[in-house]
């Protein structure tokens, strides 16, 4: 299949200008559903441009600098794990992966090359839409440094913590967790993961030890009987946030 041509810059420029929600590369080479998945974001407000090859892909993200990056897992030339950590590289664009395979390594492949989010086929392109906008709200969170997820709010830069307004005190540790937690919201996220993501893998302990932290943790944003870390059992943790 040849390559999805190039827009020039002007005409990237021009069309960014017109819409409010931001702009979309969507990589997939699967023209129907390319297709079905660019009219939704096209609905919503956003310009959407589609490539269906990883070259043409990582050529175009360069070109038209998205806001937001669709990415099949599976593509010819370059597939989506490699463009995936290429992309990573250059820039912290957020990426949601699409993946037709429901083995749970795969979506531990996806979230290890650097993608954001993942979503498997088949899929109400509504979601994915509704998925871009909660990816995306964290991206501002992020450069706020602000994260706010449900009841409990964290602030980056202070390291302070409140669960319905009221203060909490968290060790370093658990703040790390929390935070870790709070950019992956509704993801499983396996001990190992947790180790990578919030100490860069220099965690001094086991991972029963993360389970010690992680259950005082869970002590101390607790309200109301509402508990948003959730045990999965034989997988991991996940961070429930019902509006996202």
């Amino acid at each position: 299949m040849d390559a999805a041509p190039l827009l020039g810059s002007a005409s990237i420029v021009a069309a960014k200008e017109l819409v409010m929600s931001g702009t979309v590369l969507i990589v997939e080479d699967d023209t129907r559903i390319a297709n079905w998945v660019k009219i939704y974001f096209e609905r919503a407000g956003f310009f959407a441009e589609v490539s269906p090859d990883g070259q043409s892909g990582l050529a175009l993200a360069r070109n038209l600098a998205p806001d937001l990056i669709i990415l099949d897992l599976m593509l010819p030339r370059l597939d989506g794990v490699e463009l995936c950590k290429i992309l990573r590289r250059e820039s912290d664009v957020p990426i949601i992966m699409l993946t037709a395979k429901e083995a749970h390594a795969d979506r531990i492949i996806g979230l290890d090359s650097g993608a954001d989010d993942y979503i498997v086929k088949p899929f109400d392109p509504e979601e994915v839409v509704a998925r871009a906008h909660a990816v995306l709200r964290r991206v501002r969170d992020r450069v706020q440094q602000v994260l706010t997820r449900g009841d409990v709010t964290l602030n980056e830069t202070t390291r302070s913590v409140t669960v319905n307004g009221e203060p909490v005190t968290l060790s370093q540790a658990q703040t790390a967790l929390l935070s870790t937690f709070m950019r992956h919201p509704n993801q499983v996220l396996t001990r190992d993961q947790l180790i990578s993501l919030a100490f860069n893998d220099e965690f001094d302990g086991f991972d029963r030890a993360i389970d010690s932290q992680i259950a005082r943790l869970r002590r101390q944003i607790a309200r109301d009987g509402r508990q948003p870390i959730q045990t999965v059992y034989g997988a991991g943790y996940r961070f429930v946030v019902e509006d996202e």
